[in-house]
C-alpha cells in the first residue's frame, strides 16, 4: 500500500491538524500487566509493534488488566531531510503531558491521567524501524505503564530462580547484559536486560523479555555452537553511544522467560573490576552505601514516587557488589547462591 506524503493542499486546508485520518488498523496486546490497544492510520505502523510485542510469554494474570490506549499516525512530509541518523528524542512536559520530540514530524505526546498517547511517525522514518519502535513506540508504552500502574522504571537487568528475582545494576559497560545472557543460558528465569519496572509496594519485577542484546565481544563465552550462531545472526543494533550490539530475539526459544512479576530478593551491583579470587567476587553493600548508590545508579527513578520505599526495602533486603570472574558463569554461580540464600532466609523467617 503506498504512502501517501504528499496530501492535497485544499484538503489540509480543511483538516489542519489531520484529525480526519482513520485509524482502521489496530491491535491489542498484553504488556507489563496491562492491556495495550494500539491503533493505527497506516498498516506499516503496526510493524513496530509486532516487532517489540508480538508473540510475548504472558502469564494468565488478573481479567481486570489496566486498559492503555496508543494512536500511532503516519504524518505527511515533505522534503524530507537526509538523514544518517535520526534525532535524538528530546523530552518537554506542561499540562499534564509528557512529551518526546525528535522533530516536527515525529512525536509522542503521554497523557498518563486519561491513560493515552499519541506516536506520530513520517514517512520517511519508517526507514529507521529500530528507532521508532525503541524511541518513539516503546517510549509511549514504558511512559504509560510507568505512570498509570505506580511503577519505578529501573534502567537495569533482572533474573530469578524459584519464584525470587535479583536485580542486575551498574554502569554501561560493566556486564549486566553478559551476565543476564548467561544466566538465561544457565536455565535462571529471565525477566529483562535493559528496562525493569519494579511495584514499590510489592517488591516485585515486571520487564517485556523480547529482547537480549549482545556485544561481539560476548560471543567467545559461549561454548555452544548453535547458540552462538543465534546470537551472531541476529540483527545489529546502533546504541545512541555509538556502542553496536547484536539484538536477539528471546520469543524463538531460546532459555526461560519470566511470564508473572517477580518478588525481589535484592540486587547486586554488577562491576568491571577483576575479582581476585572466587571468595572476593561477592561482597555485601551496607544499607547506607546501597542507598547512596541506587541513586547514582538511578537517577530518573529515584525522584519518582515510591523511590524511597523501594530503596529502604531493597537496601533491607541486600545489596552486593559483584565483581568479574574468569568467565560468565562464575557470575551465574554467585547469583545462584545468592538467590538460593534469600530462600532459606525467607524460609526461615516464615
Amino acid at each position: 500500500m503506498p504512502l501517501n506524503t504528499h496530501p492535497d493542499l485544499g484538503a489540509v486546508g480543511a483538516d489542519p491538524f489531520f484529525e480526519r485520518g482513520a485509524c482502521a488498523f489496530g491491535v491489542a496486546r498484553t504488556i507489563l500487566g496491562a492491556r495495550f490497544h494500539f491503533a493505527c492510520t497506516h498498516p506499516a505502523l503496526l510493524e513496530p509493534v509486532e516487532a517489540a510485542y508480538g508473540g510475548l510469554a504472558q502469564d494468565e494474570g488478573s481479567p481486570d488488566l489496566p486498559v492503555f490506549h496508543v494512536e500511532i499516525r503516519l504524518v505527511p512530509r515533505d522534503d524530507a531531510p537526509a538523514m544518517d541518523e535520526p534525532p535524538p528524542v528530546v523530552t518537554r512536559s506542561g499540562a499534564g503531558l509528557l512529551c518526546g520530540v525528535m522533530d516536527a514530524s515525529n512525536y509522542v505526546i503521554v497523557d498518563p491521567a486519561h491513560r493515552r498517547a499519541l506516536v506520530a511517525v513520517s514517512s520517511d522514518m519508517l526507514a529507521w524501524p529500530y528507532h521508532v519502535r525503541y524511541e518513539l513506540v516503546e517510549f509511549a508504552v514504558f511512559l504509560l505503564a510507568a505512570r498509570g500502574m505506580h511503577l519505578l522504571p529501573l534502567h537495569a537487568a533482572c533474573v530469578g530462580h524459584d519464584g525470587r528475582g535479583m536485580l542486575l545494576l551498574g554502569a554501561s559497560g560493566a556486564g549486566k547484559s553478559t551476565l543476564a545472557l548467561h544466566s538465561l543460558l544457565d536455565g535462571l528465569a529471565f525477566v529483562a536486560e535493559d528496562a525493569i519496572f519494579v511495584d514499590p509496594l510489592r517488591m516485585a519485577a515486571r520487564g517485556v523479555g523480547n529482547f537480549l542484546h549482545v556485544r561481539d565481544d560476548a560471543l567467545r563465552f559461549i561454548d555452544d555452537a548453535p547458540l552462538r550462531r543465534w546470537i551472531a545472526s541476529a540483527p545489529v543494533i546502533r546504541r545512541r553511544s555509538g556502542v553496536e550490539k547484536f539484538e536477539a530475539d528471546l520469543r524463538v526459544g531460546h532459555g526461560r522467560v519470566a511470564t508473572a512479576p517477580l518478588p525481589l530478593a535484592g540486587a547486586v551491583f554488577v562491576s568491571a573490576d577483576p575479582a581476585s579470587s572466587s571468595r572476593e567476587m561477592v561482597s555485601r553493600l551496607s544499607s547506607d552505601e546501597t542507598l547512596a548508590r541506587l541513586v547514582v545508579d538511578q537517577p530518573y527513578a529515584a525522584a519518582q514516587p515510591g523511590w524511597d520505599r523501594f530503596a529502604r526495602q531493597l537496601a533491607h533486603a541486600g545489596a552486593y557488589v559483584l565483581r568479574r570472574g574468569s568467565h560468565p558463569r562464575d557470575g551465574v554461580r554467585a547469583l545462584r547462591d545468592l538467590l538460593a540464600a534469600h530462600g532459606v532466609a525467607s524460609a526461615a523467617s516464615a
